[in-house]
């Protein structure tokens, strides 16, 4: 029987639920793995959290030194958050010869390489399974599942409370900011800022897509743009279209280059991921090989986030040997990757124009001067001496719209009221 001891930085909602797991569950995984895992140290200053949960007073440490150099503690679980104060505990397990266990993001995103480094240096194992979409295997799946194709393409609704917001848009009617008071008293995050403006999709999506595309991919280089700017009219009017509005997070790599956005989509209803609503998560890889695999899941909350935790724990503990990154994994991506940031897309687009005669016409014709051209146009609603103009275009290029936006504002013929994307 193999016996890993284990140190819990951290006593948090998801320290919390990492240290119930694997006392709960001890015997469980001493069955089903033949690993026996103890909790030989957690560093927690909140004594309230600690009696809480019910640690031994014996094995609360008061410094992350007590914790990483304990001899009878194999891995470290880091639950701290941040980026700064992590990177500082996990270098220390690292250099002691721990193997690290973490779902912090924005570590990961950030400092991956220089951490790499110190495990590759010291023996020690890196996993950060847990970092992206709770507790959906999706890093587990691309190094582990998917790993004999080439990786063309990823889409995935990576942030659960971004996702609750849309789908209680959607769902109730509601505007944007009675469905963010929502997910504020449901709890569903402590950085709902974060979620809105999809700093933290950005941050997975450096992530996932390093390792689907085999290239670094620093969040500097994502395109990000929130869904705060949403509006219920807009999500209305897109389901008039048979559409479904979605955070996105999308990786591809074309002939143009590598192609890394993080911002609200339209969806046709069929695909997979309209159906993935609520704080749900889920993510469609494009294999070479195998073509389209799709995963989907609880992405959101401490439990889920804890499962992966412990679910790394189990992989590094009944694994021989440890692996590390499938790319070159250095702080700025290699000098021949090309970001393509002029990507190419379908656009949904609501316009409101005087209700003159030949402002329609005009509107068209700077449209069709950009280089987008149109693929449907919805019914016009006229209201008080103003027409409501609804347009999908054909796929076409990201500066050609901006281009045409620009043109058409600069001109003061129409308002632009909303742009959004759509993947097909």
């Amino acid at each position: 029987m193999k016996k890993i001891g284990v140190a819990i930085l951290g006593l948090g909602k998801v320290g919390g639920e990492v240290y119930k797991i694997l006392t709960q569950n001890r015997e469980f995984y001493r069955t089903t793995q033949e690993v026996d895992f103890s909790v030989e140290s957690v560093l927690e200053p909140c004594e309230g959290h600690i009696e809480e949960i019910g640690v031994p007073k014996e094995i609360v440490v008061s410094n992350v030194a007590e914790a990483v150099l304990n001899p009878d503690v194999q891995a470290v679980v880091e639950c701290i958050g941040g980026a700064e104060i992590a990177r500082n505990y996990v270098l220390a397990a690292l250099k002691a010869g721990k193997t690290v266990l973490t779902s912090n993001r924005e570590l990961i995103s950030k400092y991956s390489h220089e951490l790499e480094r110190a495990a590759k240096a010291h023996n020690a194992g890196l996993y950060y399974g847990a970092s992206c979409l709770g507790g959906i295997p999706a890093v587990r799946t691309l190094l582990d599942g998917v790993q004999s194709n080439e990786i063309t393409r990823l889409v995935g609704i990576v942030g659960g409370t971004a996702n609750f917001v849309l789908s209680d848009m959607a769902e109730r009617g509601v505007s944007f900011g009675e469905a963010l008071e929502e997910a504020k008293k449901l709890g569903f995050s402590d950085d709902l800022a974060a979620d809105v403006d999809g700093t933290n999709a950005a941050y997975e999506l450096s992530v996932l897509a390093s390792i689907a595309l085999h290239t670094k991919i620093p969040f500097a280089k994502i395109f990000r743009e929130g869904i705060g700017g949403v509006t219920k009219e807009d999500i209305e009017y897109g389901a008039s279209f048979g559409y479904t509005l979605k955070p996105l997070a999308v990786a591809k790599r074309t002939h143009a280059g590598v192609e890394v956005r993080v911002h609200p989509a339209f969806l046709p209803e069929e695909h997979p991921l309209s159906a993935v609503g609520g704080t749900a998560c889920g993510v469609s890889i494009q294999g070479s090989l195998i073509g389209e695999v799709m995963l989907r899941g609880n992405g959101a909350g401490e439990l889920a986030t804890a499962s992966a935790i412990v679910s790394d724990l189990i992989f590094a503990a009944t694994h021989g040997e440890h692996r590390y990154s499938p790319y070159k994994n250095t702080a700025a991506p290699e000098k021949d990757v090309v970001f393509n940031d002029d990507f190419t897309s379908a656009y949904f687009m609501r316009l409101t124009l005087p209700d003159q005669v030949g402002v329609l016409s005009k509107t068209l014709s700077v449209l069709a001067k950009c280089g987008v051209s149109l693929a449907k146009i919805g019914e016009t609603v006229v209201n008080n001496g103003t027409v409501k103009l609804l347009l999908v275009t054909h796929e076409t290029h990201e500066r050609a719209v901006k281009g045409a936006i620009a043109k058409l504002t600069a001109a003061q013929l129409v308002s632009v009221d909303s742009v959004i994307r759509i993947e097909q």
